[in-house]
């Protein structure tokens, strides 16, 4: 599999699990949650109809992601004359598992919009349910499972059980999200208290399921600790645990207030809702990362490649940041082609990325500084802080590939089809807009408050997409401690969009300690680069 088809198969899976968690965890939502059986109201009415919609939209993002999923696979197990062998591809177990999935989703979809006109029709619901199971087991004939040649059928189960417990979960969250939108007379807030008693049970069995799931799959792909540190698996589980664990923090929260409201009645408070907004955000993220696991060799089968816990830790132990950098001229005359995904690298280009690394990590800690002075009353200057990330942004377009265009023979549209070329310029484009649209919201440019939004979103969205960045893997056990630091900063930038996110919601003083996360964070992602290191 060539890196650009990998690393588009990585956003397709993502893709597709989120379609299947707002699919499938809708149809559990709605039979568990908002019971359509109950007695009719206007609020139970519309949330109905939207959980049906959203379970329609969820089917054809599934069918539609493993469609180009399909079709990517023969592009990538292509032979050197260009042949497909498409015959042979689509007689696997993999293909035909691929296309009974997508048969699925368009199916959930069309009973879904059938659904929709009699919302009433038990039988309805029980064909959706069971379409819904149907999506569920697929998942084992799609995972690491079915290539085990031990304890296959033990891992399928513990595949179907994982994914459907974190569908149910993350998909209930991000159709709550949906019904706390319809909210609008007080006297609906009886029905609103009663769907987040409901609800949260339900994610804390789905939530300690998928935990429990989790661990026990970790015992047939993870063989040791060295396999959970010293391998891209390992560490992306880790990552995973992590980005959980930070969801849990925002479950625990509403699951105080859900009891409270249990027990008291009354409404529901505001800030449950924006909690749950961000933690349909980490839960998304979750899923993203979920889906950088199929791309990556199990650690149980990396041997030879793994990196030991002492090569790992010295790549976080802190160092005087090496300021210096190889001329271009020099890296030009001993690196390969840029085309050339499995040259192996050379010292001049560790050198040159170590450079760029520390320049960023230098722009980001002071920005992050900044933002924490910007909270005293004498630093209101401070707030023009988001402007160094266009000296940013300038810095990492001239230097993020130096074989590539304005510095190096590669033209600019050749090389937009190599996935780390294209990833850096993604990741230019996402700091100029967090420049202008942070610096504007701040300065009082842009004084609608959605503008504000924009940042968060950015900044949660580009530390996700961290997660799936890979370079290429000639040697794997020196791109893997190349990489090992991308998992922590792009968590870190997940945390501090969503502690940003949850700043703007919550009114003061509530809104201190995660606008301190986040500042916080940004110091730490600057801290990680300033101590970078390849060599």
């Amino acid at each position: 599999m060539t890196t650009l088809t990998g690393f588009l198969n990585v956003i397709l899976q993502g893709l597709g699990l989120a379609g299947l968690a707002t699919a499938v965890g809708g149809v559990a939502y709605a039979l568990l949650v908002l019971r359509p059986f109950d007695a009719p109201s206007r609020l139970r009415s519309l949330a109905v109809g939207r959980c049906l919609t959203l379970v329609a939209a969820g089917g054809l993002v599934l069918a539609a992601a493993q469609a180009l999923i399909l079709g990517l696979q023969p592009l990538a197990l292509a032979d050197e004359t260009g042949a497909l062998r498409l015959r042979a591809f689509f007689s696997t177990a993999f293909a035909q598992a691929g296309l009974a999935r997508i048969a699925l989703g368009i199916t959930l979809a069309v009973a879904a919009l059938l659904l929709r006109r009699k919302p009433g029709a038990r039988a309805g619901w029980w064909v959706m349910g069971a379409i819904a199971l149907f999506i569920g087991a697929n998942s084992a004939w799609l995972s690491h499972a079915m290539g085990r040649l031990e304890n296959r059928s033990i891992l399928m189960a513990l595949e179907v059980f994982h994914q459907v417990a974190a569908a149910v979960w993350v998909g209930g969250l991000i159709h709550l999200v949906a019904f706390s939108l319809l909210r609008r007379e007080p006297a609906e807030e009886a029905v609103a208290s009663a769907v987040v008693a409901r609800f949260s049970p339900l994610a804390l069995a789905c939530v300690g399921g998928l935990a429990a799931a989790g661990v026990a799959l970790s015992f047939f792909y993870v063989d040791s600790f060295e396999g959970l540190f010293g391998t891209g698996y390992g560490v992306m589980i880790l990552t995973k645990v992590v980005v959980l664990a930070g969801a849990l923090v925002l479950a625990w929260l509403n699951l105080l207030v859900a009891r409270r409201v249990r027990r008291r009645g009354g409404a529901v408070p505001p800030s449950l809702w924006w909690f749950v907004e961000a933690e349909v955000g980490l839960g998304v993220t979750l899923l993203l990362a979920a889906a950088a696991l199929t791309s990556l060799p199990v650690a149980a089968d990396v041997r030879e490649d793994r990196g030991t816990l002492a090569e790992v830790g010295a790549r976080f132990v802190p160092k005087v940041p090496a300021f210096s950098t190889p001329r271009i001229e020099d890296l030009l005359a001993t690196a390969a082609p840029i085309t050339d995904a499995l040259a192996e690298r050379k010292r001049q280009e560790y050198q040159w990325s170590e450079f760029n690394h520390h320049v960023a990590g230098l722009f980001v800690f002071v920005m992050g500084l900044l933002a924490i002075v910007e909270g005293f009353r004498w630093a209101r200057w401070a707030r023009h802080w988001p402007l160094l990330f266009l000296g940013l942004a300038a810095f990492l377009f001239v230097r993020n590939d130096p074989r590539a265009w304005p510095l190096g023979p590669a033209g600019f549209w050749e090389t937009m089809r190599l996935p780390d070329v294209l990833q850096h310029r993604l990741a230019v484009a996402l700091i100029v807009a967090l420049a202008l649209f942070e610096w504007a919201v701040r300065a009082g440019r842009l004084r609608a408050r959605g503008w504000a939004y924009v940042f968060p979103l950015l900044c949660a969205a580009g530390g996700a997409l961290l997660l799936t960045h890979s370079h290429a893997l000639f040697n794997l056990k020196a791109e893997f401690l190349t990489e090992v630091t991308h998992s922590p900063l792009g968590v870190l930038g997940v945390f501090a969009g969503w502690a940003r996110w949850l700043e703007l919601r919550l009114p003061a003083p509530d809104n201190r300690k995660p606008g301190r996360v986040w500042a916080v964070a940004f110091v730490l992602v600057g801290a990680l680069l300033l101590f970078y290191r390849e060599g």
